[in-house]
């Protein structure tokens, strides 16, 4: 089964072309928060997911595995079907089941309205014929993790509307919350880092999940995240490769940006 979805995967030049980017690492808390915010997506997270030890390192499996399927090769991508499709099975409770093709959508929509979010906002506003190919491309990828491509919504506007609707109408639970205060929980050195993700992720989730989280926010801060992203998408096209481009380390052995 993973054979011929891992060559379906070919080509994904539109979302190789997004995912290169090191600024859309920054949306990581926005799009986990988002996940969580669905009660059910939560609730498997906390029944079945070592989340609450180590969130860190969790969070960087998961997204490995993402840029495995955009830049890995057919068998390191048949490889992290494998692994993705494997949990999905695994994780199942009362009145939720992670192969629920509902929270798919929602789980793998995420990351593609926070990938659109952050590429606007701290690289460059994409096109409308970019937008449409990368949409196109992570459907693709939707479909070989187990989403029916009718439940997809059919196009960039209504995929945009699904999103708003879901984020006006979830309602966070006491368990998403207790989850997000775990991601940001100081941790050694890393705690200025998780500091100033949490004040990232307050300014870019939706603000009726911010206020459901009760993260705190306001105009100076609003300001202040405004000129940082002024400031990056004007240097942007000025970084080193190094600095610009989404580290090797989380792409799969071999792959090339």
């Amino acid at each position: 089964m993973t054979a011929p979805a891992a060559a379906s995967l070919r080509n994904l030049n539109a979302a190789r072309s997004v995912h290169a980017h090191a600024a859309l690492l920054a949306g990581g808390g926005r799009a986990l928060l988002m996940q969580l915010a669905h009660p059910q997506v939560a609730q498997g997270v906390a029944e079945h997911s070592d989340f609450d030890r180590d969130p860190v390192a969790r969070l960087l499996r998961t997204l490995r595995l993402t840029l495995t399927l955009v830049y890995g090769d057919d068998s390191q991508v048949a490889q992290a079907l494998d692994a993705f499709n494997g949990v999905h099975q695994r994780v199942a409770g009362q009145g939720y089941a992670a192969s629920d093709p509902a929270l798919l959508l929602w789980v793998h929509a995420t990351l593609i309205d926070t990938s659109l979010c952050l590429h606007a906002l701290l690289v460059r506003p994409l096109s409308d014929f970019e937008v449409s190919a990368y949409y196109e491309d992570m459907q693709r990828i939707g479909q070989a993790l187990g989403i029916p491509r009718d439940t997809f919504p059919p196009d960039v506007t209504s995929f945009h509307a699904y999103v708003a609707t879901m984020n006006a109408t979830l309602e966070v639970s006491d368990s998403a919350r207790s989850l997000a205060r775990e991601i940001f929980r100081p941790r050694g050195a890393i705690t200025p880092a998780l500091i100033a993700q949490r004040q990232l992720t307050a300014g870019l989730l939706p603000e009726p999940l911010r206020c459901q989280y009760g993260l705190p926010w306001g105009r100076h801060r609003q300001t202040a995240l405004e000129v940082a992203a002024k400031v990056s998408r004007a240097v942007h096209p000025y970084l080193p490769r190094v600095l610009s481009r989404t580290p090797t380390f989380l792409l799969p052995e071999g792959a090339k940006i």
